[in-house]
C-alpha cells in the first residue's frame, strides 16, 4: 500500500465524539513508552503525525488520522505507567475500553509489544481481555533494531510460545523497527488486504 495522504482530524476522550463514517478503523496500542507514536509515523511517512515524547504517557486521548481519504489509523493512550495516579489511570482505562468495546468500526486493534522484553503480564493480560471480547487483533515487536537477529527470533518465539499456551490459534504478528523502517509494508499490506476484503 502506498500512503498518499495521512492528515490528523480529531482527538478527544468521548468515544460517541469520534467521527460518524463508516471507513474502517485500525487502532495502535501498548504500554507506554513501546514506541507507538514513532511507529505511526514511519508507517505513514510523515515525521510529526503523531507526537513523539521522551516522557512515557504522553497520548491522553483518542487520536483519528485519516489516511488515503478511506481509513483512519487511531492512536490510543499507552497503558501500564505506573507514575500516574491511580484516578488518571482508571481515566485512561475507561476510554481505551470504552473505544474497543463500543466503536463498531474498529476493524483490526493491533497492540504493540517491546521485543527487547520478555512477555509481561499486564500484556498478556490485555491479550486476554481481547480474547475474551472478541476483538480482532494483531501483534507489532517493536524497537526491532535494538537487537540482534538471534535474540530478537529468540524473544518473538518466546512470546509466541507463552501465548500458545491459552491460544488455539496465535494471533498475525509482524516484527518491525522505526529507525530502520523495518516491518512497514508488511503492516500496510495487512491493513490493505483487510479493507479489500470488505470491500468484496
Amino acid at each position: 500500500m502506498e500512503i498518499t495522504s495521512a492528515e490528523f482530524v480529531i482527538s478527544n476522550t468521548d468515544v460517541r465524539k469520534c467521527p460518524a463514517t463508516s471507513c474502517p478503523e485500525y487502532v495502535f496500542i501498548g504500554r507506554s513508552n513501546v514506541g507507538k507514536s514513532s511507529l505511526i509515523n514511519m508507517l505513514t511517512g510523515r515525521k510529526g503525525l503523531a507526537m513523539t515524547s521522551a516522557t512515557p504517557g504522553k497520548t491522553l486521548l483518542i487520536n483519528h488520522f485519516l489516511i488515503n481519504k478511506t481509513w483512519y489509523l487511531v492512536d490510543l493512550p499507552g497503558y501500564g505507567y505506573a507514575k500516574r495516579g491511580k484516578k488518571a489511570q482508571e481515566s485512561i482505562q475507561h476510554i481505551i475500553e470504552s473505544y474497543i468495546l463500543y466503536r463498531e468500526q474498529l476493524t483490526c486493534l493491533f497492540l504493540l509489544i517491546d521485543s527487547r522484553l520478555p512477555p509481561q503480564a499486564i500484556d498478556l493480560a490485555f491479550i486476554e481481555w481481547l480474547g475474551e471480547n472478541g476483538i480482532p487483533f494483531a501483534i507489532v515487536f517493536t524497537k526491532a533494531d535494538k537487537l540482534g537477529r538471534e535474540k530478537l527470533n529468540a524473544n518473538v518465539q518466546t512470546y509466541l510460545k507463552k501465548l500458545s499456551e491459552q491460544w488455539e490459534e496465535l494471533p498475525p504478528y509482524f516484527v518491525t523497527s522505526s529507525e530502520k523502517r523495518i516491518g512497514r509494508e508488511e503492516v500496510l499490506d495487512y491493513i490493505e488486504s483487510i479493507n479489500k476484503e470488505l470491500k468484496s
